[in-house]
């Protein structure tokens, strides 16, 4: 799981982005609409995408509205998602 979380969130163009979404999500659940704030929604739920896909977001409710929340398999490594966002951070 770490290196899916250093691929995912360093070694991609839109790692920061993704930083800057899960941050959010683990402040307080949100939908995607709330998440689009600064972002584009379309580049928004792409994010999304990518972080559900690689286990690190998950869902709950429907399509639309849906929350998206960190799972617990990027809970039980939030040392390492802390470390990347202090590295994206000080980039």
């Amino acid at each position: 799981m770490e290196a899916v979380l250093w691929y995912v969130l360093t070694g991609t163009r839109g790692g920061k982005n993704r930083v800057r979404l899960l941050r959010a999500v683990d402040e307080r659940p949100r939908n995607a609409n709330q998440l689009a704030e600064d972002l584009d929604y379309k580049t928004v739920r792409h994010h999304l995408d990518v972080l559900t896909e690689n286990d690190i977001v998950q869902s709950s409710g429907d399509d639309y509205g849906a929350v998206y929340l960190p799972t617990d398999r990027a809970r039980h490594h939030w040392e390492t998602v802390t470390t990347i966002i202090e590295q994206v951070d000080d980039a």
